[in-house]
């Protein structure tokens, strides 16, 4: 459907393009004399407009209802239907909100770790039992030592549950200064956002679709995914739990670490202490007893 206005734009063209008359353009085209020569007397609403305009940018959230009230008390009167009209030729209507509020954290350019705890990197494996049903592996690393934190093994994993976990880590070894993950929907919870805000952890999201900004955990699942979850067959939760309870007592005190020159997650963890870098957990600071007959049976 074509407007009087396009219209009258059609008829001036095929006037000025083929020189012909008014009536003949009307006649080719359609269109009705007394549309075409029409001439609206409306007031020139410019000046509202354009307060319109700046009004909808300050007050966002603002609909036509509200702005006439704002724009009532400036002295700008006029009927609530002419506003409405002039609100939507703006194109200012109010989007409605895509879903529930999430984390926001920040993008800022990530700063290479120089000691234990300053940087965490949180991640998601996923994989499934003997009998079709699936599970998920909230991966937890320390971006200077390598040392992994945490493999919490669960059918499900709600962003609560993975604050909970942190909390579990806090007590134990400390509290970190950054934490990095994706944007997956239980990292951008309400949850985590409140979690961040108490322990005034900053919490830093990758860009969407960019998991290499995540690299460090990123290449950890790759290892977990390779030496571990693809070795096993995991009868249950429990079995799933002990495996990868044992495997990561060997990643961190037994594995040799490519990217750390051979050594240990645990080794530059206690050197890290030693030099007064940080701090490591005993734990995980003294390198384990775990015989060659273990690392046997790690993935059987």
């Amino acid at each position: 459907m074509v407007t009087p206005a396009a219209m009258r734009n059609a008829v001036a063209h095929a006037r000025a393009s083929h020189g012909v008359s008014e009536r003949r353009a009307c006649l080719v085209l359609g269109a009705d004399r007394s549309t075409v020569r029409y001439r609206s007397r409306r007031p020139n609403d410019a000046a509202v407009r354009e307060r319109l305009r700046e009004l909808s940018r300050q007050r966002r959230r603002f609909g036509y209802r509200r702005l006439h009230l704002l724009l009532a008390r400036e002295g700008h009167a006029m009927n609530q239907k002419k506003l409405r009209r002039l609100y939507r030729e703006e194109k200012l209507q109010v989007r409605r909100r895509g879903g529930r509020k999430r984390a926001l954290g920040t993008r800022a350019p990530l700063v290479l770790p120089q000691g234990p705890n300053q940087r965490w990197s949180l991640d998601f494996v996923a994989d499934g039992f003997s009998d079709g049903r699936r599970f998920r592996i909230l991966a937890v690393v320390d971006d200077f030592t390598r040392e992994c934190l945490a493999l919490v093994a669960d059918t499900s994993l709600s962003g609560a549950r993975v604050a909970r976990e942190l909390d579990t880590l806090i007590a134990r070894r400390g509290k970190p200064r950054l934490v990095v993950s994706d944007n997956g929907t239980e990292l951008t919870s309400m949850a985590i956002l409140r979690w961040s805000q108490e322990h005034r952890v900053e919490w830093h999201y990758i860009a969407p679709g960019k998991p290499m900004q995540n690299g460090f955990v990123e290449s950890f699942n790759g290892r977990l995914r390779d030496e571990c979850l693809n070795e096993t067959l995991f009868a249950s939760l429990s079995h799933a739990r002990a495996v990868l309870a044992i495997w990561r007592e060997d990643y961190n005190h037994i594995r040799p670490h490519s990217g750390l020159g051979g050594a240990t997650p645990a080794e530059v963890a206690a050197a890290a202490t030693q030099a007064g870098l940080g701090h490591a957990p005993a734990q995980l600071a003294i390198t384990a007893h775990f015989g060659h007959h273990n690392s046997q049976r790690l993935c059987q």
